[in-house]
């Protein structure tokens, strides 16, 4: 009966709100129907580059050879990817953090502002880490939907994960300019190919990437475009659907945290262990050994400390930051053990990722599709290719480091053999690739989970926003690829 009414309201809004709107149901209904879940995506994924490396001319051995070989490659990544969304998690969680939410939820004072303000505080959130802001960002969307009445729970729910959608990878957790960034986290192979425009250098330091002003340019235009296109996709009152009529209960955020709080230190046992589990000394002597070494790591090198940055760096700061805010250790192993599921998928799907890019890497595969590109493009058209290539492999291989290990050995073939900046590349990918994120619902999971949604609830407001922010980043790219010399 719930789901009639609500497949009544949704022909009303067909009918009455603007073509985005019914475009945006349309799709929605069509990934209900079609689309498989994120390990169905990998699995077709396999056998589609297997399918392709037989119609170049790779014999079948070849390309097992090369999946079995690629296959346990992206081991270190897929721990520190882990990590990433684990430390995202402990830190999004911690009681001041909660306070702080609780604080922010205050702000909006209408449906329409609230939709746009927690667009804007989940690229902001974003751009300083994605796994932070996937869980830090839902929370704060459901105390909003608590505190501010009549808001739209699903365009809500979408703009909690806008960040994912837009600027996350453009800022200090993203998955390729950190790759490139280190000789630990970028494959042999792609270091090769790197090195071959870049005088025998292997990296590119971040500097060159997400640190360009035309770069920060390209990510505070996409924003300001994201922002006012939440504003004008809020739905109006009448039409809006809350927490409460999608059967979903709000609790005041704080009550909970106080109540975890309280359990957690209420029940102290006599053993020296148990002492040393809620005793804060020893989360003060760590927090001084982690700070005294980050110290000693950004000085150590010359020039711009940024380009001490990499994911190993991102996931210290993390747990070490996340280990204070929970003050206690055995806050932290709790908050960590709720987390812990969210990095499930990762942990299945990377090693079929790390076989797709053993078969593209380790054959001459690499080297066709290069050359495809490079007989379809020039310098000028070769970014927005990338961006539109980026985007719709982003639809099959939901990860923004292992697809860019998937992508990097043809597209910096490519941008070496057309001369294009190398660096700008990584940007460029940044851009599509983040944007293909709002048409599946991988990295949704976790949002959806703090939210108590699903994705055909949210995917319908996250393809609007695609429509109105893709065209905007294939403009910034071809324009700002100009400004950039080789190599």
């Amino acid at each position: 009966m719930v789901g009639d009414v609500h497949t009544e309201r949704d022909a009303e809004v067909l009918e009455g709100d603007t073509w985005l709107a019914r475009v945006a149901l349309r799709f929605t209904a069509f990934t209900e129907r079609w689309l498989p879940d994120a390990f169905g995506f990998v699995l077709v994924g396999t056998f589609l580059i297997f399918a392709l490396g037989l119609a170049t001319g790779e014999s079948p051995t070849t390309l097992v050879d090369a999946w079995g070989e690629g296959f346990w490659s992206l081991i270190q990544f897929t721990l520190q990817m882990a990590m990433i969304i684990i430390g995202g998690y402990a830190v999004a969680v911690s009681a001041p953090v909660a306070r702080l939410i609780a604080r922010m939820a205050q702000i909006p004072k209408s449906p329409r502002a609230a939709i746009a303000f927690t667009a804007a505080v989940a690229m902001i959130s974003s751009y300083l880490n994605w796994a932070f802001s996937l869980i830090f960002t839902a929370i704060l969307a459901k105390e909003i939907a608590r505190v501010v009445r009549g808001v739209d729970y699903r365009a809500l729910g979408a703009m909690a994960f806008l960040g994912l959608g837009t600027v996350w990878a453009q800022g200090l957790s993203g998955s390729a300019a950190l790759q490139v960034a280190g000789p630990a986290s970028s494959p042999e192979a792609v270091q090769e190919i790197i090195a071959e425009g870049r005088d025998g250098e292997g990296i590119i330091p971040l500097t060159e990437t997400i640190f360009t002003w035309q770069s920060v340019l390209a990510t505070f235009v996409v924003f300001v475009v994201a922002v006012v296109t939440a504003w004008y996709l809020a739905p109006s009152p009448a039409r809006a659907k809350t927490a409460q009529e999608m059967g979903i209960e709000l609790r005041p955020l704080l009550a909970e945290k106080d109540g975890k709080e309280d359990a957690a230190s209420g029940s102290r046992g006599s053993r020296p262990g148990d002492w040393l589990e809620r005793s804060p000394l020893l989360t003060v002597l760590v927090g001084i050994l982690g700070l005294w070494y980050l110290v000693r790591h950004f000085t150590s090198v010359e020039g711009n400390p940024v380009a001490a940055i990499d994911l190993n760096t991102v996931n210290l700061v993390l747990i070490l930051l996340a280990l204070c805010l929970h003050w206690r250790p055995v806050r932290m192993v709790e908050a960590v053990r709720r987390g812990t599921p969210a990095a499930s998928g990762v942990l299945l799907q990377f090693p079929f990722y790390g076989g797709i890019f053993g078969m593209i890497a380790f054959t001459g595969l690499s080297k066709q599709i290069a050359g495809w590109m490079v007989s379809v493009s020039n310098e000028l058209l070769f970014p927005p290719l990338i961006a539109v290539y980026s985007a719709v492999l982003g639809v099959f291989v939901p990860s923004g480091g292992s697809k860019w290990v998937i992508e990097a050995p043809y597209v910096m073939e490519a941008a070496n053999q057309l001369h294009v900046n190398q660096g700008w590349m990584v940007v460029v990918y940044d851009l599509g690739e983040a944007s293909a994120n709002l048409l599946q619902p991988f990295w949704m999971l976790p949002t959806l989970a703090v939210l108590g949604l699903k994705a055909r609830d949210i995917m319908g407001y996250t393809f609007a926003m695609f429509l109105a922010c893709f065209p905007v980043v294939l403009i910034v790219v071809t324009v700002l690829a100009q400004t950039l010399p080789f190599p």
